[in-house]
């Protein structure tokens, strides 16, 4: 009997599975070409448009897992492609720009950015920005199991549905508003400085902290009779920020209250 031959090797190597596919978007080539260089050494496959209508073809071509987009595009701004990326379905952004005004903060992360990348900035900090809001972005789209209802002064929370209510109506809250007062609801009570609320919630252990301040001001918006003289998230000077529920639901707005520490500021103190 001939014996049976070895298998002939394979000579080509065997490339691992990309972590993610991600869209960068930027004018600058050179910006473009860095991002691209280091997303592609960290293991992800990448795809590049220098102008608004190039990135949604690329868009609509392959729905990317994130994407890096530049503010100052020509002809089509980032705030009006994240625009027309969310209306077609969520996606993580990570808005990528040389403005570091506030206004600009607030904007972005109203069209939906997930993060807040001001340039100059390390290439691999921006990696592990990809990795930290990919990460969180995909563990609340597969939660493991159906986790309870938070509730508490009106407010019901669904982790597993990603959706709000207060006082019986919906909120449109963006993804890190959400997992910001649902981090909240569960800790009632309990007061966290904003770096550990850039831990807990963003997954970062560095990074600019106005995030959180920006967030925490947005979320008042929404959540607070007064957002001036908020009852619900309230601010321990000094330290950081606390949930308070009252014992028998929502604050009645019609009643004085006592007044509070300055509301956010802009400064990037807690506020």
């Amino acid at each position: 009997m001939q014996p049976t031959p070895d298998p002939i090797p394979d000579p080509s190597p065997r490339r691992p599975a990309a972590r993610g596919h991600v869209l960068v978007v930027d004018d600058d080539p050179t910006v473009a070409e860095v991002v691209t260089g280091y997303l592609t050494g960290a293991g992800y496959e990448v795809a590049r448009a220098s102008n608004g209508p190039a990135a949604l073809e690329q868009y609509a071509a392959r729905r990317p897992d994130l994407a890096v987009l530049d503010l100052m595009l020509p002809g089509m701004d980032g705030f009006e492609v994240c625009r027309r990326m969310r209306a077609q379905g969520p996606v993580p952004v990570i808005m990528l720009t040389a403005r570091g005004d506030e206004d600009d903060r607030i904007l972005g992360l109203e069209t939906g950015a997930d993060d807040y990348v001001t340039k100059p900035f390390s290439p691999r900090e921006l990696v592990l920005r990809v990795d930290s809001v990919l990460r969180r972005a995909r563990a609340a789209a597969t939660p493991p199991g159906r986790p309870a209802l938070l509730e508490g002064a009106g407010l019901v929370l669904d982790p597993a549905a990603r959706s709000a209510t207060f006082a019986g109506r919906a909120l449109a809250l963006t993804l890190r508003e959400f997992d910001l007062l649902a981090f909240l609801l569960r800790h009632p009570g309990r007061v966290f400085t904003r770096e550990e609320l850039m831990r807990g919630v963003w997954g970062w252990d560095f990074g600019d902290l106005s995030t959180v301040t920006v967030h925490v001001r947005r979320l008042r918006g929404k959540v607070e009779a007064d957002p001036a003289r908020p009852e619900l998230i309230r601010t321990v000077w000094g330290v950081g920020y606390r949930l308070d529920l009252p014992p028998d639901g929502p604050a009645d707005p019609t009643v004085p209250v006592a007044p509070t520490a300055p509301t956010d500021s802009g400064s990037g103190a807690p506020a």
